[in-house]
């Protein structure tokens, strides 16, 4: 049986499929995740859906014979997103949420999302409970367990659509990456009003053009060229298990998860006075200075990266919505249910632009004041070696601070360390450090207000702290 440790991350699960879990070791999992569910409801219902991948439907089967082991009532949704999946926890009526899903990450990968306490997925402390249980004594087996399926897929989009009505025929390219997505989306939007131009929305495991991941540099050249081809007025593409969506503007250009959120959130301030609105610690600092949100008595938060920080900071705060340069959109009420769905993302965001039928999606970006950003840089770290090597380069940057030191010629005017080390300098940007919570990596993100050569210059000094630690692999920089 093989059920590795690395698999259990900050707030879900992901393994390399069959090296680090195999079949026998998800069974496994699902036994431990239903004896975890058990202790905080003494007979969990469980909703369970899985993505679109080769060995996708094997894995779920696997772990649903653990979960029915331990005692639980599953209801098998099949094929489904998962925001979907979250729905019908909440559709349902079940306490308990599994979703078996790869997320963004490519083909060899697995893994599961899971929550009993709706909105809101597993915390690190619930991690560390089911990990001990999962490489300890292993799951308890009680009586009781059984399995059905169940179909949410229209009642889901219904909900998405429901009430929204474009007034104008807006062109949308709908990018899926061939991904789950691609079976639900395109309706989605259809039903709304817009016109939908498909791209790789045909469902295929192998992924053909690129891993359905729309914050990397294929899967947006692809959209950014599919938006010149048709005239389109925006692309929207969303990831392989539909919680993130990336934007192309109407001229090719991306608009990052952060100044999305920023676009809408000016878009809602004037009817949202005095609210909070949360942006994580990759996102941009022009939250941090927006006149317009000022104006309205909004609050700004950065927020630790990631569905379960950020889902919970949402509820805590009761904002009005949370963003992540990545491209989860976590909108609260009454945007939103609470938790990542990029298909109510994208009809938000259709609803912004019908709502200013003289402006272009271009020109609410251009309203922004211009910074430069790196794309999200990911030097590769084994799992069990990347807080290890974070602790040792951010303690060198630290010490090399203290004594005076500069990052790209600039000071440092505050830190945080919320989620790694974000280094705000004088002249408005920032250079961030941080360990992936779902793959083997380290993040560096930074944001210059001046221009290509000071962002260079900011990215290059923490390059020099990065590279000199003999843990860390070679990574493309253009992302």
């Amino acid at each position: 049986m093989r059920l590795a440790t690395t698999g259990f991350r900050e707030y879900d699960a992901r393994w390399r499929y069959p090296d680090d879990i195999d079949l026998e070791g998800m069974e496994a999992f699902g036994l431990a995740l239903g004896t975890f569910f058990a202790t905080r409801h003494p007979d969990p219902t469980v909703v369970c859906g899985r993505d679109y991948r080769s060995y996708a439907e094997e894995a779920q089967a696997a772990l649903i014979r653990g979960l029915v082991r331990s005692g639980a009532r599953v209801t098998n949704i099949g094929l489904a997103l998962s925001p979907m999946a979250y729905f019908a926890q909440n559709h349902l009526g079940a306490k308990c949420c599994a979703m078996v899903t790869a997320s963004h990450n490519p083909n060899g990968w697995t893994g599961v999302k899971m929550s009993h306490d709706f909105p809101l997925t597993l915390s690190p402390g619930d991690m560390d409970e089911l990990r001990a249980i999962a490489l300890g004594p292993g799951g308890s087996e009680r009586e009781g367990g059984r399995v059905e399926s169940g179909d949410v897929a229209e009642a889901y989009a219904t909900s998405i659509a429901a009430g929204v009505t474009l007034t104008r025929k807006l062109r949308v390219v709908c990018a899926t990456g061939n991904g789950t997505a691609g079976a639900f989306l395109p309706g989605i939007l259809t039903a709304i009003g817009a016109e939908v131009i498909p791209l790789h929305t045909d469902l295929d495991w192998s992924f053909p053009h690129y891993n359905p991941n729309p914050e990397r540099a294929g899967m947006l050249a692809d959209m950014a060229k599919a938006v010149r081809t048709s005239g389109a007025d925006i692309a929207l593409g969303f990831d392989g298990d539909g919680d993130r969506v990336g934007v192309v503007d109407n001229l090719g250009r991306e608009i990052t998860g952060d100044k999305m959120g920023l676009i809408l959130a000016r878009h809602w301030a004037a009817e949202n006075a005095g609210r909070t609105i949360i942006a994580d610690v990759k996102s941009t600092g022009l939250f941090a200075s927006d006149t317009v949100l000022a104006s309205h008595g909004i609050r700004v938060e950065y927020g630790k990266t990631g569905h379960s920080y950020l889902k919970r900071q949402l509820r805590d705060l009761g904002a009005i919505a949370a963003f992540e340069r990545s491209g989860h959109y976590y909108l609260g009420a009454p945007y939103g249910p609470g938790y990542d769905c990029a298909a109510t993302a994208a009809v938000r965001i259709l609803q912004l632009l019908d709502q200013n039928p003289s402006r272009a999606l271009a020109d609410l970006a251009d309203d922004l004041p211009q910074t430069w950003l790196t794309p999200t840089l990911q030097p590769p770290v084994a799992d069990t070696e990347k807080y290890a090597a974070l602790a040792d380069i951010t303690g060198a940057i630290e010490s090399h601070l203290s004594n005076g030191g500069r990052i790209g010629g600039h000071a440092v005017i505050s830190t945080s360390r919320v989620s790694g080390l974000r280094m705000n300098l004088e002249n408005g940007g920032f250079a961030l450090l941080r360990a992936s919570s779902n793959t083997p990596n380290l993040v560096i993100v930074c944001e210059s207000p001046v221009g290509p050569e000071d962002l260079d210059a900011i990215l290059g000094s923490i390059e020099g702290f990065v590279e000199d630690d003999p843990r860390v692999g070679n990574y493309d920089r253009s992302g």
